[in-house]
């Protein structure tokens, strides 16, 4: 059974930076950030497998995401954030390889409980 914890999450100026953790207990191969702001559908922000890493075209740049495996956690470090970048911010991992160059919500069987990030004047 795999877990996953969202930390991190909070309300910056534009043009700041958040660090976002999810702490992971159990066996994942692919994992994933999300978002969803109100009334939008949830969207692939970024995803990792072993070395490869895949981005939002709207986040290129600017979000990258990595993967501690000695710590058990993955990141997601936002840069230059807009407030476009609003959402409430979901972990997401899957246990076997999945496709990451499209980042779909299908791809993903364990979710996080998210973390609010709030980009405002």
């Amino acid at each position: 059974q795999v877990q996953l914890v969202e930390s991190g999450g909070d309300s910056v100026q534009p043009g700041g930076s958040l660090r976002l953790s999810c702490a992971v207990s159990g066996n994942t191969y692919t994992m994933a950030w999300f978002r969803q702001a109100p009334g939008k559908e949830r969207e692939g922000v970024a995803a990792i497998q072993r070395d490869t890493t895949s981005y939002a075209d709207g986040v290129k740049g600017r979000f990258t995401i990595s993967k501690d495996n000695a710590k058990n956690t993955l990141y997601l470090q936002m840069n230059s954030l807009k407030p476009e970048d609003t959402a409430m911010y979901y972990c997401a991992a899957s246990a076997f390889p999945r496709p990451i160059a499209t980042i779909k919500s299908s791809n993903f069987y364990y979710w996080g409980q998210g973390t609010q990030v709030t980009v405002s004047s």
